[in-house]
């Protein structure tokens, strides 16, 4: 954790994160935004990672994880990785 990569590598891996861990994104937010997944500070704010990247709160993972499963349930194809990442930011934008 705490590696630089983007929000696309980020919504790949999503299974191999901590479900406690939280991505933060700079904007605006597109699949190649710069991303790094970190535990909060338990005096909140952000993480020195996300501040030194310069990038903002996006989602927790493990709300992530439930939109995505939920939203996979309700397909009947299996999107791409892109579209996936296009509508997780879209949630996160809108919704979260």
């Amino acid at each position: 954790m705490g590696e630089v990569m983007t929000l696309l590598d980020v919504i790949e891996k999503l299974e191999e994160f901590d479900v406690e861990a939280t991505i933060y994104s700079c904007q605006p937010w597109t699949p190649v935004s710069k991303t790094t997944v970190c535990n909060e500070p338990q005096t909140g704010g952000l993480p020195k990672e996300a501040v030194d990247l310069e990038a903002s709160y996006f989602l927790e993972i493990a709300i992530a994880r439930d939109f995505v499963e939920d939203w996979l349930a309700s397909q009947t194809n299996r999107p791409t990785s892109a579209e996936m990442c296009q509508r997780i930011i879209q949630y996160a934008r809108d919704d979260a």
